[in-house]
């Protein structure tokens, strides 16, 4: 694991140590990963929404047939096929 060193002022670390004191945290450093973590989650979410708006808004909607989601099936059997045959090489 590699280490980063940041400069922060005085108020910021004396609030970071107190988290870390009174907020359950063994170190600086497992709270700053706790941040960054929530910070990953937070944009994991933003993106999914947007996607979701995207695919709300593309269009009109038409039903699925058995065909399509037959075709849907076959593609991701040649994914996981496929995603296979890389590990196993």
């Amino acid at each position: 694991m590699k280490s980063i060193n940041i400069s922060l002022p005085d108020a910021m670390r004396t609030y970071i140590e107190e988290k870390v004191a009174t907020g359950g945290y063994s170190s600086v450093s497992e709270y700053f990963r706790e941040l960054v973590r929530q910070d990953q989650k937070r944009q994991a979410a933003e993106h999914l929404e947007a996607m979701l708006l995207e695919g709300l808004n593309s269009g009109n909607t038409t039903e699925m047939t058995p065909d399509d989601w037959e075709d849907i099936r076959q593609a991701v059997r040649e994914r996981i096929t496929k995603h296979k045959g890389s590990n196993e090489g």
